[in-house]
């Protein structure tokens, strides 16, 4: 993507913290998109106050993950990309890029979307739209344990999309932009290859547990922050509406860390718009530009690691390349990775 030289060197990002409201119970494909739209309509309310609140600065917004729908619990591959899966031009994505049309902002986001060249499948994709209303970054999870990804369809999505097309980098007005889908925080790899394509700003649509105590996760957003000399941006769920598990199971702690693993802001529990803070792009291209111990990126030896990752093969690729599968293949594969893994000595 071409680099905007109508540059912004300093704004106010915002991790919005609102309830997903599940679509799991809607009888069709028609009660699923109207529950999606006033999904919509609500956060177009929310993101307008929030921005009067914060200040016109205000130009970068992410939104939590499956924001729209929740996840899939028991329907099959075909059942939840009828139902629940967007459309990569669909009428959602419209609704979504006036909203960032009429706010002037960057909204990140996260849903499930249908791809006409995998039928059959579907992938949890990031998505960014910039202040004319169009997609500007498409990132599809490349680590799920119950969903397909690119690494199930590896060869053909790499015919399609390219390489750059996995590990996309938007570079805008404010920054270059990456995103991380929920617990890909935890994949060090995915967050590294992004960096090294210029990433400044990760954008971490997640719905996860929060707790006094830190998590793995917690200790993760802190990890590659540091690692990556970049900022973090990350916005939970305020808990998810209209499924049997408790409201309440992925709910808070949304926050901004900086490029040093300082947290910035930080909310609690409850849907809110206090997790916004103030992004120093000058302040970051200073601090990785220069010389010294903490410069992480700069002293990156790759060469190092190269050969060991091509020579390990763990979960395997391709096993989607057929299409549709059941559920099950999801759970066998990594019992089988990990059978194959013991016999090897390796866990």
């Amino acid at each position: 993507m071409e680099a905007n030289t109508d540059r912004i060197d300093s704004f106010r990002a915002l991790a919005l913290q609102v309830t997903c409201h599940a679509v799991n119970q809607a009888r069709d494909r028609t009660e699923a998109r109207s529950l999606m739209q006033q999904t919509i309509k609500r956060l177009g309310q929310q993101i307008a106050a929030s921005i009067a609140f914060i200040g016109f600065d205000c130009r970068l917004i992410v939104l939590p993950e499956y924001f729209l729908t929740g996840f899939p619990m028991g329907e099959s591959l075909a059942s939840w990309a009828q139902k629940a899966c967007l459309e990569m031009a669909g009428a959602e994505y419209e609704a979504l890029g006036q909203i960032a049309q009429k706010n002037q902002i960057f909204l990140a986001g996260n849903a499930y979307e249908i791809d006409r060249n995998f039928p059959g499948l579907y992938f949890q994709t990031c998505f960014v739209l910039d202040p004319s209303g169009s997609i500007v970054l498409r990132y599809r999870r490349l680590n799920s344990m119950f969903a397909p990804t690119p690494h199930d369809v590896w060869d053909k999505y790499l015919d399609c999309y390219g390489l750059d097309g996995v590990f996309p980098v938007a570079k805008t007005a404010i920054g270059n932009l990456a995103a991380l889908a929920s617990e890909e925080i935890l994949y060090p790899e995915v967050a590294r290859c992004l960096a090294l394509r210029g990433a400044e700003i990760f954008l971490h649509s997640t719905s996860e547990v929060y707790g006094k105590e830190r998590s793995p996760k917690e200790a993760a957003k802190i990890s590659r922050a540091v690692e990556n000399m970049a900022y973090i941006v990350s916005a939970n769920t305020a808990g998810i509406a209209n499924i049997p598990i408790p409201i309440a199971s992925a709910d808070g702690g949304s926050k901004i860390i900086d490029y040093r693993g300082i947290v910035l802001a930080e909310t609690g529990s409850g849907e809110s718009m206090a997790a916004f803070a103030e992004i120093d792009l000058e302040a970051l291209r200073r601090y990785r530009r220069r010389p010294g111990l903490n410069n992480l990126l700069s002293r990156q030896r790759l060469e190092l690691y190269a050969e060991s990752y091509r020579q390990s093969h763990f979960y395997p690729a391709n096993t989607m390349l057929e299409g549709e599968v059941d559920r099950k293949h999801f759970i066998q594969t990594q019992r089988e990775t990990i059978e194959r893994l013991a016999k090897l000595g390796i866990i």
